[in-house]
């Protein structure tokens, strides 16, 4: 290439990058503070602001630090209302909540600023102990009757309300505590959000209607930062939960899974049906958390909330191969470092996992291996076997492709052949 073709390559790229830089909106925000917009006001003073958009019961926080540089901002009071906006000049804002302020904070020098607020939706009522107890009842009767008793719109999913519980005992104890209990137990996602007690199979990347709730799928070049975890210490083959029969003083054992690494619950339930659907939930979540994802967004994405779905493209192949679940959504804006958004992922699990997965696994001989993949056409789960589909293993997590599905399946069927053979 010569000198001459080197300048107008050059010239070219320089100005094609001129143009993309130019396409790109800058970050946006709007603020009101007991419905007063701010923005303009703080806009020229914001040092940082980060939204954390959390999973479950646990309450969303905003935090803001200003510049108070000439003395002349107010502190706003305890409990006053912090609504806000969030996104691109270009793309437009997306409403990210109301926020209650509950801390402050003035600092200096320079003097600074700092506002704390938690998500309106679960302070107050929801905290108050209780006496109360159900029985013979749907999951889907208490979330309601909570949900109503404190002025929310009961939104279930389904298959999650029609689940029953024999017995339920709310002794001094807050709602918020016997909901998180709830979704521990029954391996669902309980959340309240504007005005709505939220009910949703966890890890199912549907809403509480059934609707698929998007995918989502980033390129390499979308992010800022990774660090993908896979630990084999914190695995285990299966979960071990105790009860009590009716009229019996001899603890039973209820295990879910197959294998020797077996996780032991503290807890003692007081039936069959409650111990199992406990290590059922419980090693669900264990086998989600075997590979984690933490990922950083260079151009934050105010879209984006806990419980989609996501695709990586070009980051690694054991990354790329694999469907990701989205947990907490961290959202970041500042002087220095502009709008980003940090995703917290883990491992999806097949959607049969919650009722059907391990159950009667223990001591099988194993005839195959499925393995579950996302169809890219309709969205849906669908499986490949390597072996015969008479009594075969489930691989614990959701593969991009067919391919890498299949891949999968004919290594641990191999692996599973060559361990059974005879020395």
């Amino acid at each position: 290439m010569t000198g001459l073709d080197q300048l107008a390559a050059f010239i070219t790229d320089t100005r094609e990058g001129l143009q993309r830089d130019g396409a790109y909106g800058i970050p946006a925000f709007r603020l009101s503070v007991d419905g007063k917009d701010i923005a303009r006001l703080i806009s020229p003073r914001l040092m940082s602001l980060e939204l954390t958009d959390n999973r479950g019961l646990e309450a969303d926080q905003l935090s803001i630090t200003l510049s108070d540089h000439d003395g002349l901002l107010e502190i706003p009071p305890k409990g006053a209302v912090v609504k806000l906006w969030l996104g691109w000049s270009d793309t437009g804002l997306i409403d990210k909540g109301t926020y209650t302020v509950d801390e402050t904070e003035h600092s200096g020098a320079p003097d600074t600023l700092s506002i704390r607020a938690r998500s309106a939706d679960l302070r107050g009522s929801l905290k108050t102990k209780r006496e109360r107890s159900w029985s013979a009842v749907t999951l889907g009767k208490i979330l309601t009757e909570i949900a109503t008793a404190h002025d929310l719109t009961a939104k279930i999913a389904p298959e999650v309300a029609a689940r029953a519980v024999k017995h339920l005992d709310q002794a001094n104890e807050s709602d918020a505590n016997i909901l998180t209990r709830l979704g521990e137990l029954h391996d669902a996602v309980i959340t309240v959000k504007a005005g709505c007690l939220i009910c949703l199979a966890a890890g199912s990347g549907k809403t509480a209607s059934g609707m698929a709730l998007p995918h989502i799928t980033l390129n390499r070049s979308s992010g800022d930062g990774h660090r993908f975890l896979q630990a084999d210490r914190d695995s285990y083959d299966s979960v071990k939960a105790y009860y009590y029969d009716i009229g019996s003083t001899k603890k039973q054992e209820a295990i879910a899974g197959g294998g020797e690494k077996v996780k032991e619950l503290r807890h003692t339930y007081s039936d069959r049906d409650s111990a199992l659907r406990a290590a059922r939930s419980e090693l669900n979540r264990l086998q989600r958390g075997s590979a984690t994802l933490s990922f950083t967004l260079a151009k934050g994405r105010a879209d984006l909330v806990p419980e989609l779905t996501y695709s990586l493209r070009g980051v690694k192949s054991e990354i790329d191969a694999l469907v990701w679940h989205g947990g907490n959504v961290q959202h970041s804006l500042s002087s220095s470092n502009g709008y980003t958004t940090s995703l917290e992922l883990e491992s999806k699990l097949p959607e049969d996992s919650v009722e059907g997965l391990y159950h009667g696994e223990n001591g099988s001989t194993y005839t195959g291996v499925v393995a579950f993949y996302r169809d890219k056409t309709t969205g849906k789960e669908t499986s490949v076997i390597a072996g015969e589909a008479t009594r075969p293993m489930r691989i614990r997590r959701v593969y991009d492709n067919k391919e890498a599905a299949q891949k999968a399946a004919d290594q641990k069927w191999l692996k599973i052949q060559r361990s059974s053979k005879p020395d």
